[in-house]
């Protein structure tokens, strides 16, 4: 069973999660926003858990940007969907694309990419990645049998973009689809915006009514 705290960060209103093994007290953290309030709240956490991942859904600033922090403060690993890497790379850049250069990060360090249906195990759960791109090119999920953390494929409502540098329309709507296909029961943690179930998405996102 995990233990989730959804913790909400910086100017985009990020959701980050931090994810508990309750069995053995190994802990991840999901997308790291791009300031330090996350860095600074774990640091008032540490003793309660066991560090040891940091799951990327994709490589945007404002889901990416503080990787460095976390690592300073952490000896975790950082695991990077593949196909955003050359997204990732970006980093350095990615707040002049909004005219905020004073949001530009450092990379940061990877350890491991991730590829569509790889296993990632916390503890005595595992989380199995799915590659959902369109909203970035590597762009993908992490779940378990109750819990779905989408990044920005989805949300309570809406879908995420396409329209920022490499993001994909077409693609987008395939890994709709495909994220569709899995169970209705899971629960939607999405990095922006209120928990949902797939279920519920599949009835009443607009979005998603093409899948009818």
């Amino acid at each position: 069973m995990l233990k989730i705290e959804c913790i909400t960060v910086g100017a985009f209103l990020v959701n980050t999660y931090l994810i508990i093994d309750e069995a053995t007290n190994e802990a991840a953290i999901i997308d790291t926003g791009e300031t330090t309030e996350l860095a600074d709240y774990l640091e008032t956490k540490r003793e309660e858990f066991k560090l040891t991942k940091i799951l990327l859904t994709h490589g945007h600033l404002d889901h990416a940007g503080s990787l460095k922090d976390i690592q300073h403060l952490f000896d975790a690993e950082t695991y990077l969907p593949r196909l955003d890497k050359p997204l990732f790379d970006t980093l350095p850049q990615q707040g002049d694309w909004f005219g905020a250069p004073h949001m530009n990060r450092p990379c940061g360090r990877v350890d491991h990419f991730v590829d569509d249906g790889d296993v990632i195990s916390l503890g005595e759960t595992d989380l199995t990645f799915i590659s959902t791109p369109g909203h970035t090119p590597g762009q993908g999920c992490y779940y378990t049998n109750q819990d779905i953390f989408v990044g920005d494929t989805l949300f309570a409502g809406s879908v995420g973009r396409t329209d920022l540098p490499m993001g994909d329309a077409a693609l987008m709507q395939k890994s709709l689809i495909k994220l569709s296909s899995l169970p209705g029961s899971l629960i939607v943690h999405s990095g922006h915006g209120q928990t949902t179930t797939l279920a519920d998405e599949k009835r009443h996102n607009p979005f998603l009514q093409f899948l009818r």
